[in-house]
């Protein structure tokens, strides 16, 4: 498994719409467990991205998908800053209720 924890500055006031890019992006992505979108309870101009893959080559393949490549251009103006905060190896997950 494969996991990327990401830092996303947002241009000040466009965080809702990064949001909707970001979501309409991340569907249907062979080989993704998880790809959750975060907001910052202090900065609102703050994202946070957890992804876990089955594999560094899905995530790298995924960058080569119709949907996100028609997002990027969109999406690219409205982030400030971008940063990888950790690669992780997911281990374990827990589902709510079970």
């Amino acid at each position: 498994m494969y996991g990327l924890i990401v830092k996303m500055n947002i241009v000040a006031g466009r965080r809702d719409e990064a949001i909707a890019l970001l979501a309409e992006s991340s569907r249907d992505m062979p080989g993704c467990f998880s790809y959750v979108i975060a907001k910052d309870a202090v900065d609102e101009n703050l994202l946070w991205v957890t992804e876990v893959w089955e594999s560094q080559a899905s995530h790298d393949a995924s960058l080569m998908l119709r949907a996100v490549q028609a997002v990027i251009p969109r999406v690219k103006p409205l982030i400030a800053n971008f940063e990888k905060i950790a690669v992780t190896e997911p281990v374990a997950s827990a589902t709510p209720g079970s």
